[in-house]
Parts: structure tokens; sequence; C-alpha cells
């Protein structure tokens, strides 16, 4: 009896040169990693590229860029090229990443931590 090999991820055999046409940056502002983006309210072109559709798919609450990336298997700046065809054709919307300032202080996160770990 042999036991079985756990699958491994398969590379995508179409090159990320043709998933863009060639392009390497995304027409205007290009997103930030950070920037969380998700589907806007409008119905879906029947012809789009199968990546296209794929970004839509994972793109129905709000997720990140590099999320995006992640979850489709694609170097980040080629999604950052498909997020903005996408944009610019309206199947989505963006929000911007929370400046730094805004963001939660890492020290008290830290104390927080400390204190509910000491309490266990």
């Amino acid at each position: 009896m042999t036991a079985e090999r756990p699958e491994a991820p398969r590379a995508s055999a179409i090159r990320p040169y043709v998933i863009t046409r060639g392009r390497t940056e995304s027409e205007g502002e290009p997103l930030s990693w950070e920037s969380l983006v998700m589907t806007a309210d409008a119905a879906f072109p029947a012809a789009l590229q199968p990546e296209h559709l794929a970004i839509l798919k994972q793109c129905e609450g709000l997720i990140s860029v590099a999320e995006v990336a992640a979850h489709l298997g694609q170097p980040p700046s080629v999604v950052q090229v498909l997020l903005s065809d996408l944009l610019r054709w309206g199947l989505i919307v963006t929000r911007p990443p929370v400046p730094p300032a805004e963001r939660a202080d890492v020290t008290m996160l830290r104390k927080v931590l400390h204190g509910l770990e000491s309490s266990l």
C-alpha cells in the first residue's frame, strides 16, 4: 500500500505578460498592495478574461490587492494591472489603505496581549 502524496499547487501555464497583454504598469495611479477592493454594483460583461472573472469572484467582500494576488497565485504587479482594468470599467471600487497615523498603537496592543496571556 502506498501513501498518497498531497497534490502540489500547480503553476499557471499562462505567463504573466500574456495575462496583462504585455502591459507592465497599470493605467493611472497604481493601487498599493494594501488598498482594499470590492466589486461594484454593476453587471459583468460576458467578454472578460478568465483572470478578470476570478478577481471579481474574490472581491465580493473587501479584500486587499495583496490578498487577491495570493488567492490567484499571480504576482501582485499582474493583479494591479488587471485591477486597474476593472476599476476603469467601473466593475470594482477601491478604498485607500489606512494611513499609518490612524493605525493602532503597536505598543498598546502588545501590552493588551501580555495582559491577556498573563491572565490565562
